[in-house]
């Protein structure tokens, strides 16, 4: 029944216009406004659009609900350092002075926050 579906995936947010601000200039993805004060997209790689909305009792996911694959993960993590986003720190990982975990996907994995709290990932290319 959905397999012809092109299925899309969102995420709650507190903060539009600081989301906007985030996806966009920091981390260089095509937003759009969907639905003012309300609704955005994000458009990312392999025409996949994210949807991202405005929920007024937001809470955080715990969980990383965004993955960037990347060629060069010391690349990526100095890219975004450079830009002011901060690498986190989770118990249970072996992670080195940049806060990437050199034992995730093909050269390691590396998480960081949204300004709403959300974790989000950056990571080497998974073998597919």
């Amino acid at each position: 029944m959905l397999e012809n579906s092109k299925a899309y995936s969102g995420f709650a947010v507190d903060n539009l216009d600081k989301a906007l601000e985030f996806y966009g200039e920091k981390l260089g993805l095509k937003t759009s406004v969907l639905q003012e004060g309300v609704l955005i997209q994000i458009d990312l790689a392999g025409d996949r659009p994210t949807l991202v909305y405005l929920k007024p009792d937001f809470t955080p996911a715990t969980y990383t609900i965004l993955n960037f694959p990347v060629d060069d993960i010391d690349a990526a993590v100095d890219e975004l350092t450079a830009k002011g986003v901060s690498f986190e720190r989770f118990d249970g990982f072996e992670q080195d002075e940049k806060g990437i975990d050199r034992t995730g996907p093909n050269g390691g994995i590396a998480w960081f926050k949204d300004p709403a709290g959300n974790i989000l990932a950056v990571h080497g290319e998974l073998d597919v």
